[in-house]
């Protein structure tokens, strides 16, 4: 069984992380994105991935090559002279694709419980060319909605951003094609979802799946945070791997928490909620961790607050610094003691002597 993985570009939405290392390869729960998709494929037996990429193609592939040999999955890299949108890599990658099976199409900044045997059972069952994996939305106005048949699934039409409730369901970004749909898509800059799937819907041949439990586009920080808050509490456990006595001498843990085995935690302070602490992170006595990413690398020193943000790897950020309100702070920023920064987006290798308090980009 194969998957097709659409990798995309710049990663604009994600900077300055994305600055320094490509997208899929940004750690989320301290793996990288993409790595979470391909071990869900590789659990309900996909043995090939293909990731459709236009940048940066060599350090994706050098970042997860001993993960896809640990799964026994063969990585293919498509990629792109231009870009091809959502539908255009399918065609460039038709050769490895059409081998007469279904195959998976996942956008890459995609995190959710990945119920891909129920959803490939789905799709076996209705026997038509297409799945399409829906989720629920509290604000369906402000996406385009699937508008389906309840009882079996079928897609009768697509609303983009209804004004009147038609439903509440949307494209999730994860689908499952049969070969024959890559016949009608050029080798073009084509959208999968305005031109492929309207023409699939008008022949009754896309279904919809109902996602159970939590879904998230990560591919912007606000997200990637909500993202993280999620996934914790998904997976139900505060993950501490440092010692049997971090509990009985270390800092407050408030659950969920992810903590690398390789960090050493301080006597004092208080991780969490919804805090994930990357390799190598050393935190002094302290220090406050709320709703928050910390990256490999980096040094939190003593009595430091950092609140809803996340911190690129190979950072300092000094004593008595409070970090605030979706600040993303690049690789290998020095932040100076006793600073203030209110949403600040910090480029890479910067050092930061004065305080930020209004959102701004550090340049």
């Amino acid at each position: 069984m194969k998957a097709l993985i659409l990798v995309g570009g710049y990663g604009t939405r994600l900077r300055p992380l994305t600055l320094t290392q490509p997208k899929p390869v940004v750690e989320f729960a301290n793996k990288p994105m993409v790595l979470h998709q391909i071990e869900a494929l590789a659990a309900v037996g996909v043995d090939t991935v293909i990731l459709a990429v236009s940048y940066r193609a060599e350090l994706v592939e050098k970042m997860i090559r001993d993960d896809a040999e640990r799964l026994g999955i063969k990585i293919i890299f498509s990629v792109e002279d231009q870009p091809l949108d959502t539908a255009g890599p399918l065609a460039l990658a038709k050769d490895q694709l059409n081998d007469n099976e279904p195959f998976f199409v996942l956008n890459s900044d995609v995190i959710c419980g990945f119920p891909f045997k129920d959803m490939m059972e789905f799709h076996k069952k209705h026997g038509r060319e297409g799945t399409i994996a829906v989720t629920r939305v509290e604000e369906p106005s402000k996406y385009g909605v699937v508008v389906y048949d309840e009882k079996d699934g079928k897609i009768n039409r697509f609303v983009e951003k209804p004004q009147e409730y038609v439903g509440n369901k949307i494209n999730s970004g994860m689908y499952i094609l049969n070969p024959t749909v890559l016949d009608r898509i050029p080798k073009a800059p084509t959208s999968i979802e305005k031109k492929v799937f309207p023409e699939m819907c008008s022949k009754q041949d896309l279904y919809a799946f109902v996602l159970p439990g939590y879904w998230m586009d990560i591919g912007q920080p606000k997200d990637f945070l909500k993202g993280v808050r999620l996934y914790l509490k998904d997976v139900q456990k505060t993950n501490v791997e440092t010692g049997d006595s971090v509990f009985a001498h270390g800092p407050s843990i408030v659950e969920p928490v992810m903590v690398h085995s390789s960090v050493q935690l301080p006597k004092s302070g208080t991780i969490g909620p919804n805090v994930v602490i990357g390799p190598d992170v050393v935190m002094e006595e302290g220090i406050r961790i709320i709703n928050s990413t910390i990256l490999a690398g980096t040094t939190i020193r003593e009595h430091s607050f950092i609140n809803s943000s996340i911190i690129g790897r190979k950072c300092s950020v000094g004593r008595w610094v409070r970090i605030d309100n979706t600040s993303v702070i690049g690789d290998d920023v020095v932040i100076q003691d006793e600073l203030y920064l209110n949403g600040a987006c910090v480029l890479p290798h910067k050092s930061i002597s004065k305080n930020v308090p209004e959102p701004d980009i550090i340049m």
